[in-house]
C-alpha cells in the first residue's frame, strides 16, 4: 500500500473514513488513471489534490457511505 496515499488522507482528513480494501482502491485507481505506481504519482504531480479527493469518493461511494460525500467535499 502506497506511503503517500496514507499520508494525503490523513492531510485531508480522509484517514478515518478509509478501510485498508479502500485503500488499495484507491491505489489500483491512482496506478490506472496514471500508468505510474502511486507514490511516483503523488510525488511527480501526475494527481492533483482533487482528482485524488474524487478517486477516494469514488472508492467509498462503491461501499455505500453517503457521510463521506459531504466530507470529501469539504477536503
Amino acid at each position: 500500500m502506497s506511503r503517500l496515499v496514507r499520508l494525503l488522507l490523513r492531510k485531508l482528513g480522509l484517514y478515518d473514513l478509509t478501510t485498508h480494501e479502500d485503500r488499495l482502491e484507491i491505489d489500483a485507481e491512482i496506478e490506472r488513471r496514471t500508468g505510474l505506481s502511486c507514490d511516483e504519482a503523488i510525488e511527480r504531480g501526475a494527481i492533483s489534490k482533487e482528482e485524488f479527493a474524487a478517486i477516494v469518493l469514488e472508492v467509498l461511494r462503491r461501499r455505500r457511505r453517503p457521510s463521506a460525500e459531504s466530507l470529501v467535499m469539504h477536503a
